[in-house]
């Protein structure tokens, strides 16, 4: 799915209960060392572990009576260190495959030579990449902050998008700019940024280019069950977790804290805002429900990788 990132700027203070535990005297930890263990559904893990590809433990997972056995025999906890975890989603919009007034805004594919403008004026730059038409720039914008989307069409039939690239700008949070500039203070929403951006479409506008950034798509021919595609796999709700894979493996599973939550992850995505030891953005599933949860992600907590023994 690869998101770019995630529009809201806030984060908590760590707090005692997130804090990470030192290691036991013996210098190793056990499964006895982290919070909720004992309580989370770990078949639900494995099933989002066996999405990985070519994994050297993807027989032991598929033949593995439950995710506890699983994941005791073929892993040891690591050391926890302080995250920083926001949430994603994949986003469900109107669109249409024509251009009309009700959807004037087109989403690009990606051309084969690539694209290097910024997003100001890149439209004009696309012609005859158009995959799917939006109802307008909003809708359009927060699809590419979060990686991918399905969109209902006309005859009721809908059309899954893919990540298929970027313009190699850097991302940058609108939401942060708002907050530096005093239009909002830290507890910003994606729905009050959206109705700001709505307010005045030119206002908007201006403030949407200044994230030079821009997505491309592609057409996903993938079942409806199934979640959309990360950089390693399909992604599995509350399991699959976008890292820095320069930090963090990829196929690395991930004990998190955070936010009342405690489960294991899978670290199966990235994405251009995802940086640093202990990121995490934690895919929460399809349609607006999953949206709002994501979006009231934005805290620290504990991170800690399993290590395979």
């Amino acid at each position: 799915m690869t998101p770019t990132g995630n529009w809201s700027p806030r984060a908590a203070e760590v707090s005692a209960d997130r804090t990470p535990r030192t290691a036991p005297e013996t210098g190793r930890f056990s499964f006895s060392d982290l919070r909720g263990w004992g309580a989370d559904d770990l078949d639900g893990a494995l099933a989002a572990f066996r999405q990985a590809p070519d994994d050297p433990l993807t027989d032991a997972a598929r033949n593995a009576p439950d995710g506890r056995t699983f994941f005791e025999t073929y892993f040891a906890p690591g050391p926890a260190s302080v995250g920083h975890f926001t949430g994603y989603y994949e986003p469900e919009l109107d669109g249409s495959l024509t251009q009309s007034a009700a959807f004037p805004v087109p989403v690009h594919g990606l051309p084969d030579a690539g694209c290097t403008h910024p997003r100001a004026g890149i439209d004009a730059h696309l012609t005859g990449q158009e995959i799917v038409w939006l109802r307008d720039a909003v809708d359009r914008f927060f699809l590419q902050v979060q990686g991918s989307g399905r969109v209902r069409l006309p005859d009721g039939t809908t059309l899954r998008l893919g990540y298929a690239g970027r313009n190699g700008h850097p991302y940058r949070s609108i939401g942060k700019l708002l907050i530096e500039r005093g239009d909002f203070n830290t507890d910003i929403t994606a729905d009050a940024l959206k109705a700001w951006l709505r307010a005045d479409p030119e206002r908007g506008r201006a403030l949407m280019e200044e994230n030079p950034s821009y997505v491309f798509f592609a057409p996903l021919d993938a079942p409806s069950d199934q979640g959309p595609r990360g950089t390693l796999c399909p992604v599995t709700a509350g399991r699959s977790l976008a890292v820095d894979p320069d930090r963090t493996p990829l196929g690395t599973p991930i004990w998190i804290e955070v936010d009342g939550m405690a489960r294991l992850c899978i670290a199966q995505d990235t994405g251009s805002a995802i940086k640093g030891p202990g990121r995490g953005d934690l895919f929460f599933g399809t349609g607006d429900a999953a949206g709002q949860a994501a979006g009231r992600l934005n805290h620290v907590g504990s991170f800690r990788a399993l290590v395979r023994r």
